[in-house]
């Protein structure tokens, strides 16, 4: 009987460890080139955007503060993921945390994560009251706390539409604030003390805490948010402005200014003092003594009060949308978007002083009226067009100490587009957000940190479309998946 024949190998133990530690190196190598491509692209990468949204880069001082952020800052995103606007919003913040990774980003949903969202509502429960908006995003640094409202991320407009053959209206998004809110909002937090600013009274102001329809509380409500601090003041007696004031606001006196009140107030803009004055039409009969002072910094204050029937609703309101060849920083981010809405203006313009010395104080007209406005104190009726505020900056007075650098001064000649009626009206609140932080030099807030456009894709069907629709998706669709998938079938059969 014959043996099995033995089986031979075609390769030694040898050959075959051989093989197998090669087969183990080159493993090791190509999990190892992958970790390091994986370490390199995390630290060096090129981001494409692939939708239109994501194609707004952040501007450039968005960018310049958040590089030079050393402090953590929690962002607490406080919302709704079904409102239309949370997706935007949190690539927005996502985009912060990709400049600089101390930006911390989470999401908390309100309706589904109800023990997260109590935690929330129980850590900042002291900078939520009053606030009733259910979507908040909440920025914090280190204790100090913002808290920016959903509400008022976006700018609507009202649209006449057709529903089910009916007209209504419909509020249709325009603008996009959250850049502009979110850098603000980091600013406020991450610096250590709030600027003080005086707002002074005593002379028929704007009552900056009242709620009524000509009261400034919605004003101050927006300065604080600005991480400002609001202080009533009054230059009564021996008082003077304080030295810790980072700006003077006068909104709208109607009665007159001592002369040491006036002094006190020159004193302080000479010494390199910021100043927000917005004049009042009820001051007309009876002047206040800020003309004079004004013109001393070469500000003429009109006479009489502007009229603008073809862009006026109601008669003694203008819509303003001139604001110049080369707008102003203060207006910049209004120009050819939002336009301004002031209730009879006063004209407040270029002071013309012949052969002015090389230290006069530089004023700059931001916004005019059409060249059909008409002043009424003037006869014959002078035409426009007028201008109705101006910014002045002047630098350091020779001979004078000061540690707060140049004088500015933005003037205004109606207090009224700024009321709690009137503020939300077309770009007013945005113009006072812009001179406050012109006047107090803050150029993040700013400078290239404007609103971003809200594009929109309506499709506007007929019943009988939108019938033809329904069944495209409901039968035609399946019903011709199903037919191809039949005749595959049968063609294997055959």
């Amino acid at each position: 009987m014959s043996e099995a024949p033995k089986t031979r190998f075609s390769f030694s133990a040898a050959r075959r460890w051989m093989l197998r530690l090669d087969y183990a190196v080159r493993t090791v190598a190509v999990l190892a080139v992958v970790v390091m491509v994986n370490y390199l692209a995390a630290r060096w990468y090129v981001r494409v955007p692939l939708s239109a949204a994501a194609r707004q880069p952040l501007s450039a001082l968005t960018t310049g503060l958040l590089r030079s952020l050393t402090n953590d800052v929690l962002v607490t995103l406080y919302y709704d993921p079904q409102d239309p606007f949370f997706t935007t919003i949190r690539a927005l913040l996502r985009e912060y945390q990709n400049v600089n990774p101390r930006v911390q980003v989470t999401a908390v949903d309100p309706l589904w994560d109800t023990g997260e969202a109590q935690r929330i509502k129980s850590r900042y429960a002291a900078q939520l009251i009053g606030v009733t908006n259910k979507n908040l995003v909440i920025f914090d640094c280190e204790g100090r706390v913002k808290v920016v409202p959903g509400n008022g991320l976006v700018d609507y407009t009202l649209e006449l539409t057709e529903e089910e053959g009916q007209q209504v209206f419909r509020r249709k998004p325009v603008l996009f604030l959250g850049e502009k809110l979110f850098t603000a909002a980091l600013l406020t937090v991450t610096n250590p003390r709030p600027l003080t600013v005086c707002y002074l009274t005593g002379h028929g102001e704007h009552n900056p805490e009242d709620a009524g329809e000509s009261g400034y509380l919605k004003f101050t409500a927006l300065l604080r948010q600005n991480y400002l601090d609001v202080q009533p003041v009054q230059l009564l007696g021996t008082n003077a402005v304080p030295p810790d004031c980072a700006l003077v606001i006068v909104a709208g006196p109607v009665a007159p200014f001592s002369e040491a009140e006036l002094e006190r107030l020159d004193d302080y803009l000479r010494q390199g003092g910021r100043g927000l004055v917005l004049l009042n039409f009820n001051s007309l009969k009876r002047p206040t003594g800020l003309e004079r002072l004004l013109a001393g910094w070469g500000v003429d204050v009109g006479q009489g009060t502007i009229a603008d029937p073809a862009r006026s609703f109601r008669g003694s309101d203008i819509v303003i949308e001139d604001f110049g060849p080369r707008p102003h920083p203060i207006v910049k981010p209004l120009a050819g978007v939002l336009p301004l809405h002031v209730i009879l203006p006063r004209p407040v313009s270029r002071l013309n002083v012949p052969n002015p010395p090389a230290d006069a104080p530089r004023v700059e007209e931001l916004a005019f009226t059409s060249a059909a406005a008409t002043l009424s104190a003037s006869e014959p009726r002078r035409r426009g067009p007028f201008s109705v505020a101006v910014a002045v900056e002047k630098g350091r007075v020779a001979g004078v100490a000061s540690e707060r650098g140049s004088t500015r001064l933005v003037v205004a000649g109606d207090s009224w587009f700024l009321t709690n009626h009137q503020i939300e009206s077309a770009g007013n609140r945005d113009f006072l957000n812009a001179a406050v932080n012109w006047l107090l030099d803050r150029p993040q807030l700013l400078e290239g940190v404007g609103p971003r456009p809200v594009s929109e894709y309506r499709v506007t069907l007929t019943r009988s479309e939108f019938r033809w629709v329904q069944w495209m998706l409901l039968a035609a669709l399946p019903g011709g998946v199903l037919v191809l998938g039949g005749l595959v079938w049968l063609r294997r059969r055959s």
